[in-house]
C-alpha cells in the first residue's frame, strides 16, 4: 500500500493510504435534481500578474464539465465555486458559459444552468437600485442570448444600495418578469460571501426568508426553485415546506447534504452544491441507489463525504475553492495546483494534509499513486520531507 508522511499538529505522522472505493453511475431517470458547481482551471503557464489576471485553460475546463455530465450530474456554470467574484470576471464567465453550452449540445441529456448576476457593477455609494436592475437585465439577456438557462446569483452591489426589504421586491419582481423561462434563485449567506450580510434587506435569516418567500410566491411561475447557502439544515427544511408546490429547493448545504437530499415525510430538497464538483463519482453512486429506493446504500455513500465537506467549506467559507481545486489536481483533472487569483494561498499545508486523508477515507482519491507523488510535491515546496 502506498504511505506518505504528512503533517499534523502533533509533528509530521506516516499515513497509509486506501484502495479507491468503485462507485455505480447514476442513470436516468434521476431520483434528484443534482447540479455541480464546477471550477475552473487556470492557465498556469500564461504570462500574467497572478492576482489580477484571469487567464484559463479552456480546454481542461471544458472538459471537467463533460466529466461531470458523464456521472450523471448537471453542470451549475459560472458560479461562486468557479471563483465568480473571486478572480473571474463577468467577461471570462460570459466566455465560460458561451463554451461550456457549446459542449453540452454534444453530450445527449447534459443538463447546464448559468448564472446571472451584477458583478460588472462595483458596489458603492453612488450605486441605485435602477442601476442594479440595468446589471441584472444586462447578464440576464446575455445568459438567453446564449441560449442558456439562468442562476439569478444574490447581488453585492444590491446588498448595498437596497434601503429596505422592499428594495428586494422591486428588484426581483423586474427581472423575473423579464426573463424568458423560469430561474433558480440563489440566496448565498454571507459566510460564503461577506458583502452579502443582510441579503433580502435583514441580517435576520428568518425575517430575510420572509421577503425571500414573498418574491418566490408573487412570481412562483418564473422560479424553477431557490438555492440556500445558509449551512443550516433546519433554516433550508423550513423555507422548503413553505415554497409554493412547483418550487424545487436545491440545497446549498455543503454540511448537511445528505439528510437534506434524501428528505423526509414532508419533501426533499434537490441539490446544488460546490461540494458535488470534487465528489461527484459518490454523487452519482448515491444517485443510483436512491434511484433504487436503496437509502442504506446512499448514506453509506455519502456518509464519508460530509467530514471532507465539512473541512473544504470550513470558515473561512469563501476559500472553500481552494480544497475543491486542489482535489482535482489530486485526481488528474489538471496538471498543476494554480489558480486564478492566486487563490491556491489561501489555506495551509495543515488544511491540504487533512483533506487528503479525508478524501482518502471517503475512497475519492482516483489513483493512490499518483495522489500522493502530487501531495508530496507540494509538501517539498513547503519545505515539508
Amino acid at each position: 500500500m502506498t504511505s506518505i508522511n504528512l503533517p499534523t499538529p502533533e509533528g509530521i505522522r506516516p499515513f497509509t493510504l486506501s484502495p479507491p472505493r468503485i462507485f455505480d453511475t447514476a442513470l436516468p431517470p434521476y431520483p434528484r435534481v443534482a447540479f455541480a458547481a464546477a471550477h475552473v482551471v487556470a492557465d498556469a503557464t500564461a504570462e500574467q500578474d497572478p492576482w489580477l489576471d484571469a487567464k484559463v485553460d479552456w480546454e481542461r475546463t471544458i472538459a471537467f464539465r463533460k466529466h461531470l455530465w458523464s456521472l450523471g450530474l448537471g453542470v451549475a456554470e459560472a458560479m461562486d465555486t468557479a471563483q465568480r467574484g473571486m478572480g473571474l470576471d463577468w467577461l471570462a464567465a460570459q466566455q465560460l458559459i458561451r463554451l461550456s453550452l457549446d459542449a453540452a449540445k454534444d453530450h445527449p441529456g447534459a443538463v447546464i444552468a448559468s448564472g446571472a448576476g451584477t458583478d460588472h457593477l462595483a458596489p458603492g455609494p453612488d450605486v441605485s437600485v435602477d442601476d442594479v436592475i440595468r446589471a441584472y437585465e444586462e447578464q440576464c439577456e446575455a445568459v438567453e442570448a446564449m441560449g442558456g438557462r439562468i442562476i439569478l446569483m444574490a447581488s453585492r452591489a444590491l446588498a448595498k444600495a437596497a434601503k429596505s426589504p422592499a428594495d428586494y421586491e422591486r428588484v426581483y419582481a423586474r427581472i423575473l418578469g423579464g426573463v424568458k423561462q423560469p430561474v433558480i434563485i440563489h440566496w448565498l449567506g454571507e459566510m460564503f460571501d461577506p458583502a452579502l450580510e443582510g441579503y433580502w434587506g435583514n441580517h435576520d435569516h428568518m425575517a430575510a426568508m420572509e421577503t425571500a418567500l414573498a418574491v418566490i410566491h408573487a412570481h412562483a411561475d418564473k422560479v424553477d426553485g431557490v438555492k440556500i447557502s445558509l449551512l443550516d439544515d433546519q433554516k433550508e427544511i423550513t423555507m422548503r415546506r413553505r415554497l409554493p408546490k412547483s418550487v424545487r429547493m436545491y440545497t446549498g448545504d455543503d454540511f448537511n447534504y445528505a439528510e437534506l437530499i434524501a428528505g423526509d415525510a414532508h419533501g426533499h430538497s434537490d441539490a446544488l452544491l460546490g461540494i458535488f464538483d470534487p465528489i461527484a463519482p459518490a454523487v452519482g453512486g448515491a444517485l443510483a441507489s436512491l434511484a433504487r429506493n436503496d437509502l442504506t446504500t446512499f448514506h453509506a455513500i455519502l456518509a464519508p463525504t460530509v467530514p471532507l465537506s465539512r473541512h473544504i467549506f470550513k470558515a473561512p467559507t469563501r476559500f472553500y475553492k481552494t480544497g475543491v481545486v486542489f482535489m482535482a489536481w489530486l485526481n488528474g483533472h489538471q496538471d498543476h495546483f494554480v489558480m486564478v487569483g492566486g487563490q491556491q494561498s489561501t489555506r495551509s499545508i495543515q488544511h491540504f494534509s487533512e483533506l487528503f486523508r479525508l478524501a482518502d477515507q471517503a475512497g475519492l482519491l482516483a489513483d493512490p499513486e499518483q495522489a500522493a507523488h502530487r501531495m508530496r510535491s507540494l509538501l517539498a515546496l513547503h519545505g515539508v520531507g
